[in-house]
């Protein structure tokens, strides 16, 4: 399995990412994947340190000829945010991404890639295994939990890493530079019920949203993506005015940082409402695909009739369930007033899932200005305080603030006219990035970020540019061979 993937080209990089597709690795579980680097460092005779929270820091010494370089830190995440489509059986913690090759990319069937960031990993592993690569002292540190709350860079010691420029190895987009990040915080509001037995006499309705894009929660919040779980409860909250239904159950969505691409309602309704209910919601959907032409062009729904469950949620819940999903904010809320087309504040409803007693709400938000932030989260509230649910907020990260001065950033430019004769784009990136607790816990620390073309990240839909691979790998040996020297070692 994933044999064609060793043979594309650099085949040092795609020969580690090949290993890494068979390891599983979700966020807060990545341990197979912890010491599968600590043992492959240790194998190799490296310097390799594994601290409490998994991370894992292998350093290498300089080639000859450049002891004198500035000692550099590639950073990369080990976790991948593991999505799949609900007609795909697959266990992330045990089963083997199944990546394939088409017109150019790499895809995996059914499921996310783990390119975000397996490739930053691969590439970092590929320049520790290489004996030809000239570079200066490096430190490649693989972190935990980026995707669910970037734990493993917050339980970093401030003593572990000795360089003070770091190269995060986790974006996006071929050809351009990051240097900034939005910071980014969690609202969790949750919804106590009452059981009621379902209506004897009921019929049982399953309304269906699948076929969206999803995406990125940061990076893809600004590209008119449909939220499932806004689209289906437009749908409800229609139809349970004009008719007499019951909510059974609401699932849509899974992840914090992922744009929901699938929602799922269970309803009670009166048999002689069946037809007259489907005809309405044919209808409706029908709008909404119009409405998402462009941007949904996949977007489908299904209503049938399937087998009764044992409950439904009281009127009164189900009311305001309905009422704060329509009155809850998704998508970009304010655009930056000093950077063109840059999105500085969004939010995202990203999931509504049920249990015995409670149905929880998670929405994540972002913002590259603390009190937009404050605000947006503030805005939740005051949407899930209205219905009386229990709200709280998550600790949050930090924002990445730019630094236009930086000295690695300037040798990242000049290295990539240079082997492309043409000009990278610098800019900051809605998404969240580690970069901010690293710069938080280590003091000017001279950071850049960038990556190889990933698009549909955080989605089953997720891929890789192959061919930007071999760009980002040519770029990062440039930059190794040009960063700055160190001017402490030059005095001794």
């Amino acid at each position: 399995m994933n044999e064609e993937v060793k043979g594309l080209k650099p085949q040092k990089v795609f020969g580690f990412f090949a290993q890494i597709l068979a390891i599983p690795r979700p966020s807060k579980k990545e341990e197979k994947m912890t010491e599968f680097l600590y043992n492959w460092g240790i194998s190799k005779g490296l310097e390799t340190i594994k601290d409490k929270a998994g991370n894992v820091l292998i350093r290498k010494s300089a080639t000859k000829g450049f002891e004198n370089k500035a000692s550099v830190c590639l950073q990369s995440h080990i976790d991948m945010v593991c999505e799949k489509n609900s007609d795909k059986v697959f266990d992330f913690e045990k089963d083997t991404i199944e990546a394939y090759i088409d017109n150019g990319w790499l895809k995996a069937k059914g499921t996310t890639l783990g390119a975000d960031d397996g490739i930053g990993v691969a590439t970092a592993l590929a320049i520790l295994d290489s004996d030809d690569i000239e570079h200066g002292d490096i430190e490649c540190l693989f972190t935990t939990d980026e995707e669910t709350g970037l734990s493993g860079a917050e339980a970093l010691s401030p003593e572990l890493i000795k360089s003070r420029i770091l190269i995060n190895l986790d974006s996006e987009d071929e050809g351009e530079i990051f240097i900034g990040c939005a910071g980014g915080r969690d609202t969790v509001a949750k919804m106590r019920y009452d059981k009621e037995d379902f209506p004897v006499n009921a019929s049982c309705l399953k309304i269906s949203v699948k076929g969206l894009k999803g995406g990125h929660s940061g990076d893809d919040i600004n590209k008119g993506l449909a939220c499932a779980n806004k689209v289906l409860n437009r749908i409800l909250w229609v139809i349970n005015r004009n008719y007499d239904i019951r909510l059974s159950s609401f699932d849509g969505g899974n992840l914090r940082n992922a744009i929901a691409r699938e929602a799922f309602a269970v309803l009670a309704v009166l048999p002689q409402d069946v037809e007259s209910i489907k005809n309405d919601v044919k209808k409706i959907s029908n709008e909404l695909c119009y409405e998402f032409r462009t941007t949904e062009p996949s977007m489908a729904f299904t209503i049938e009739e399937v087998s009764k469950p044992k409950f439904i949620v009281d009127m009164l819940t189900q009311d305001d369930l309905f009422n704060v999903l329509f009155a809850c904010p998704h998508g970009v809320l304010a655009m930056s007033r000093e950077i063109p087309n840059f999105v500085e504040t969004s939010t995202n409803l990203a999931s509504v899932k049920m249990d015995d007693e409670f149905i929880t709400v998670t929405t994540s938000q972002r913002s590259s200005v603390k009190s937009a932030l404050d605000a947006a989260c503030n805005r939740i509230n005051a949407c899930f305080t209205l219905v009386g649910a229990d709200i709280w907020h998550g600790d949050g990260y930090p924002g990445w603030t730019p630094n236009p001065n930086s000295k690695i950033l300037k040798v990242a430019e000049e290295s990539y006219e240079r082997i492309f004769e043409k000009k990278p784009v610098v800019r900051a990136i809605h998404a969240g990035l580690e970069c901010g607790l690293i710069g938080e816990k280590y003091k000017g620390m001279d950071m850049i970020s960038y990556g190889p073309t990933l698009r549909g990240v955080h989605s089953p839909d997720e891929r890789l540019e192959i061919a930007t691979v071999e760009m980002f790998w040519q770029h990062t040996l440039d930059i190794l061979k040009n960063v700055p020297e160190n001017k402490s070692k030059l005095k001794t």
